[in-house]
């Protein structure tokens, strides 16, 4: 090819696109920018033409963003489908596509309202961060054959400089576009009811909002009122804002001691800070509007955090965007500072994390919606604790639904509905009533938890928040067969201190005196992820460096929790500490040995420490099933995690729609393993109990009763309904019903036996 003139080397490229700042700056709007960036790399590659196409995840197009060369007319005019001509397929494949002779290629797609068909020389480069698709970049030339390795590579390095600030200009496109008023038709929402599935049962009737995670906060256009609000309505409504975050950070201290005051942190910080309130009074100075100037500097810490690599910090925009619109609230509504948006709604969102969860009750969310796939098992546990109803539906177009249109939800048997009739809406309600008034009158637990014939078994609560102890207690659980540790470390932003877990530690033990108490350490990991932590992403989370492994290879924490717990338990007269996730009979001594480590360390110091705790061990491993006899030598105690023990044992991700059929609790081998582990653990003479879902599930307990499982440890919701069941088996029937899974060699046949009419019958479940 002969030379042009032009600058053809990609490093030159990347040198003059250093002044991006400059053009980000400079330019006047997003639609500005992007026409000012084409101009910019026609002239560096001295092409004849070069678009920007953006996709649309609404409509599933490409869309000319803009043009320089191609008829200006054809800018969100010209539309393309993911792998449609040069453009889709380069965008579809993340790949460069080159092509020389324009005129001879079927793939070439020529618009006459955009003078296309005079050019023959295309090169295609996809943008993209990562896995995320933002659109792609095109240089056109009239000549032929144009376009070698050396332009590709600079096309490549444009676009990859390029990348994040367009995408930021695809996101304010889209907040616009959301934001402004359409006659175009909104997109179709199902009719009648929509089926979910419940991940926390509830019943809630509200309006509704969408709630949408890393969207920088709108600036386009300046508030409305923005003319009648001064400097002094300005520094009230700051004051203002300061005090309804202390309210709810003393009701949250109130309500869930293990998040403490910790949730506001960054909101407070911005209060205090100089370059955020203190620019915002100097704009207002020089005579910006104050919700301007609010939304100006709001804006500009919204892009700096979403700009990060890291994803912890890119999750400060949502605290700056939460801050910004408690400011302008107040400032809009100076006689009623304590309105608060998403108040008393029904949440529908795509994704959550704990944090999110707990903001949202700091507004009385009524109930969540999760769409377009699965939800975390913690978020699940949240909810439930919090007693939230959570619902999951496959409904990703659920995310239309228009702001404030009112949705009824029944989490108790998975339906939605859109805008429902008075009728239905009444009808729910006098079911909800009875239902109810059936469960307090059901709440009268008697005495201990007895079999039919008289065996006493024993019901324990699993606990995840400490709000949720007097529920245990008034519902008589005999103890804590399982305290969730890693709630304080997945809702705070930083690991909490030595002192802050011993406090949450010595309420869960105060309020349980006299009775269990069984503290799981720090269970992270897998889908568990604490976002500060900041760890390095691996290719097989559940797999990876998680539980009891994480802890191990994190001594420093380990240490402090563990500390922390045997403080907390001192004078405690049934306490116990217990592992998650061994994996051998090595990882467990390692373990307790440090535990004794740190009981040597409180008496050198003087520090009161309970120095005779149980210490024992999750069973959520095949490995175990063969050493049981081993373990049982070492462990005070075990106890049966079966959703992870069933997950490893079949390789199966419930979670995974694709795959969930295959997460069979009654498979034989699951059957026989859990049988294998009761035998050794009671011929040792130790205690085990199983705390996992099939503890409260009415089709397992005969069989888990059968073969010798006498404690059973559930959600606090679950123990009336669980007192129930057993009182109406017999152990007799149930060591024979167990003789007959366990010989049956298919999962239909295991299936087939305990739909058998004559065994429900039997077990109360006819």
């Amino acid at each position: 090819m002969q030379s042009r003139g032009k600058k053809t080397s990609h490093l030159d490229l990347l040198c003059d696109i250093g002044d991006l700042t400059d053009l980000l700056v400079s330019s006047m709007s997003v639609d500005n920018f992007l026409q000012r960036a084409v101009e910019m790399v026609a002239r560096y590659l001295d092409t004849d033409a070069c678009s920007i196409y953006l996709y649309d995840e609404a409509s599933a197009e490409l869309s000319l963003a803009a043009t320089t060369g191609l008829v200006s007319g054809a800018v969100n005019r010209l539309r393309l489908k993911a792998g449609e001509g040069i453009v889709g397929r380069c965008f579809q494949s993340l790949k460069p596509v080159c092509e020389g002779r324009a005129s001879s290629s079927p793939e070439t797609m020529l618009f006459g309202e955009t003078n296309g068909e005079r050019f023959n020389s295309f090169l295609v480069v996809p943008i993209h961060r990562g896995a995320v698709k933002i659109g792609a970049l095109v240089v056109e030339h009239v000549r032929e054959d144009v376009f070698e390795e050396t332009e590709i590579m600079a096309l490549r390095a444009a676009s990859s400089q390029l990348a994040s600030s367009i995408e930021n200009a695809r996101l304010i496109m889209q907040v616009n576009r959301d934001a402004a008023p359409s006659s175009a038709p909104r997109p179709d929402l199902p009719g009648g009811p929509i089926k979910a599935g419940t991940a926390s049962e509830g019943f809630a009737y509200a309006p509704v909002s969408v709630y949408r995670r890393n969207i920088p906060v709108p600036l386009t256009e300046v508030p409305p009122g923005d003319d009648h609000t001064t400097l002094e309505d300005f520094r009230r409504a700051i004051d203002a804002t300061a005090g309804q975050l202390q309210e709810l950070q003393a009701m949250f201290a109130k309500r869930l001691p293990e998040s403490a005051s910790l949730i506001f942190t960054t909101h407070f910080m911005m209060l205090k800070d100089e370059s955020f309130v203190g620019k915002m009074a100097r704009l207002i100075e020089e005579g910006v509007g104050p919700m301007s100037a609010v939304s100006q500097i709001s804006g500009h810490y919204a892009s700096l955090f979403l700009s990060n690599p890291h994803e912890y910090v890119r999750e400060k925009a949502n605290d700056v965007e939460d801050l910004t619109m408690r400011i302008l609230r107040n400032l809009k509504d100076r006689e009623r500072t304590g309105t608060q948006t998403r108040h008393r709604r029904i949440i529908i969102a795509d994704r959550l994390y704990p944090s999110d969860v707990l903001k949202l009750v700091a507004n009385d969310v009524q109930g969540i919606i999760m769409v377009g796939g699965g939800v975390t098992a913690h978020i699940s546990i949240l909810s439930r604790s919090l007693k939230i109803p959570l619902l999951l539906a496959d409904q990703p177009e659920l995310m239309n639904v228009p702001e404030d249109t009112p949705v009824l939800m029944d989490a108790y048997v998975g339906t939605i509905y859109i805008k429902p009739t008075a009728r239905v809406v009444k009808g729910f309600q006098t079911r909800e009533n009875t239902r109810r008034a059936a469960q307090q009158k059901s709440r009268h637990i008697r005495g201990e938890t007895k079999t039919r014939d008289g065996e006493k078994v024993q019901l324990m609560a699993n606990i995840n928040l400490l709000s949720e102890v007097p529920l245990a207690r008034e519902l008589k659980a005999q103890g804590v067969g399982l305290y969730r540790t890693e709630f304080p470390f997945l809702i705070r932003s930083a690991f909490p201190s030595e002192t802050e877990q011993y406090l949450v530690y010595r309420k869960l033990f105060d309020q349980m005196k006299g009775r269990t108490v069984t503290v799981r350490t720090l269970d992270v990991g897998g889908e568990k992820v604490i976002s500060y932590l900041d760890l390095p992403p691996e290719n097989n989370p559940e797999l990876g460096m998680r539980s009891i492994r994480f802890s191990l290879d994190h001594r420093e924490i380990f240490d402090t929790q563990i500390r922390a717990i045997l403080r907390a338990a001192s004078g405690a007269r049934a306490a116990r500490i217990m592992f998650p996730m061994i994996s051998s009979l090595d990882e467990f001594l390692e373990a307790r040995g440090i535990v004794r480590e740190c009981m040597g360390a409180l008496e050198k110091e003087g520090l009161d420490f309970n120095g005779k705790p149980a210490i024992g061990m999750m069973v959520e491993l095949p490995s175990l099933v063969d050493i049981m006899d081993d373990l049982a030598k070492e462990a005070d105690f075990f106890s049966i995690g079966t959703n992870d023990f069933i997950q490893y044992m079949l390789a199966v991700d419930r979670s995974n729609k694709r795959v969930s059929r295959y997460y069979a609790a009654h498979h034989p081998a699951v059957l026989r393993g859990l049988a294998k582990v009761a035998d050794a653990a009671l011929r040792s003479g130790r205690e085990i109990a199983v705390c996992g879902e099939m503890a409260h599930e009415t089709a397992h307990l005969p069989f888990l009763l059968g073969i010798g499982i006498r404690q059973l440890s559930v959600d606090p919701q679950f123990l009336p309904s669980l007192h129930e069941s057993v009182s109406r088996i017999r152990v007799a029937d149930a060591r024979e019903y167990a003789r007959e899974l366990l010989a049956l060699p298919a999962i239909r046949d295991v299936q087939a036996a305990m739909e058998d009419p004559a065994w429900k019958e039997t077990f109360g479940r006819a």
